[in-house]
């Protein structure tokens, strides 16, 4: 099989598909890796690299587009649809419930859409969208930190709150809303800055593992309407890490909530590539991150780990190799049909939808596929 790796377009979006030790391991199988000439320069891969691993570099995206499957990192932009065409293997983080044009363009260009996020094995884990969790929980509480801040531009100012606080002056307070990968991550490197933090899901059984992993450390509460407001209102930072697999978010916070904040308070919305979970959120970008609503700062960048891209790109590969890999070796249909993962990673196929959350999300038919 052909795999070709593009140069991401997405604003100051540095990540790359894969790494020269991926690229080792297709040409082992016997395939072929076709790449973008300085896709990987903004992780710190060189052209050269590329090329020492076995890789071929070509000029242009329509060259690499036109490999059997295309491997990339965020999902495809407008100036990208002209390459989706019959028969394309898209291999990628997609996110369709909160992009429906995509999802039109997916299927009607008949292209077998493969998501990152919602390849999910048998313990319901979903192991492509853990390490970006990762990294985007633990950035959210450096970021908000940041933010809260006094006068972190010439216009906007944070509340001057220093998360650790010190000695006779109280800490910050950090409320993380899902207490799953992404809110685990952002809980952990907000009490080791010292912060006090609470942490809020729906399942007591997660609570009780959070409560017990952090020795007690932070607070845990069951995820419900009064519960949520009155933490929200009286907290710093506020983290949402809510995730429901395929699916958008559910708004959990309300604009009246918001409302009540305090001025200078900061929202860090990671579930945003999902639609978000707070009501004032809409997605913003690493060149213009931020927004106020009711003198509450919003930071929504629907690309928050491709600021650390050295990291995340090999993170990232480190976990869709071995996937990208059968799916080169079995064609797509044949490895969804042996793995399971795999098979829930389709979204589109044959000019279908084939993703019920997807369907849902934008009253467009669902077909169930026989694999």
């Amino acid at each position: 099989m052909i795999v070709g790796i593009p140069k991401e377009i997405k604003n100051r979006e540095n990540r790359v598909g894969l790494v020269p030790s991926g690229v080792r391991a297709f040409i082992a199988q016997g395939h072929k890796v076709i790449i973008q000439k300085n896709a990987g320069v903004g992780s710190g891969i060189s052209d050269e690299q590329f090329k020492m691993a076995g890789a071929t570099l070509v000029d242009t995206a329509a060259e690499v587009w036109a490999a059997d499957m295309v491997m990339k990192v965020k999902e495809p932009l407008a100036d990208e649809f002209r390459h989706l065409r019959p028969g394309l293997i898209l291999f990628t983080y997609l996110h369709l419930a909160a992009e429906k044009k995509l999802t039109e363009e997916l299927v009607e260009k008949k292209v077998t859409g493969i998501a990152y996020e919602t390849i999910q094995e048998a313990d319901h884990s979903l192991p492509l969208l853990r390490p970006m969790s990762e990294v985007a929980g633990r950035m959210s509480i450096q970021i908000g930190a940041y933010y809260l801040q006094s006068s972190w531009d010439q216009t906007n100012s944070g509340k001057g709150v220093l998360l650790a606080g010190v000695p006779g002056v109280m800490p910050g307070h950090v409320t993380v809303l899902g207490g799953g990968v992404a809110g685990s991550n952002a809980a952990m490197v907000a009490l080791g800055m010292g912060a006090q933090v609470t942490i809020i899901d729906q399942d007591v059984r997660r609570l009780e593992y959070l409560e017990h992993i952090f020795g007690g450390r932070l607070l845990t509460l069951m995820s419900n309407m009064d519960n949520i407001e009155e933490s929200v209102v009286n907290t710093d930072l506020l983290i949402g890490s809510v995730l429901v697999p395929g699916a958008k978010a559910p708004k959990l916070v309300s604009r009246k909530t918001i409302s009540q904040m305090k001025p200078g308070s900061v929202v860090v919305d990671i579930a945003v590539d999902q639609g978000g979970c707070v009501e004032t959120c809409r997605p913003t970008s690493h060149e213009n991150p931020t927004f106020l609503v009711d003198r509450v700062v919003h930071y929504c960048v629907t690309n928050m780990p491709g600021a650390v891209s050295r990291t995340s790109t090999f993170a990232l590969t480190n976990v869709t190799l071995k996937y990208a890999l059968q799916i080169a070796e079995k064609g797509a249909e044949e490895a969804a049909k042996s793995n399971l993962a795999i098979r829930k990673g389709f979204n589109t196929i044959g000019g279908k939808l084939i993703h019920p959350q997807i369907a849902e999300a934008h009253n467009m038919p669902f077909t169930p596929w026989e694999f």
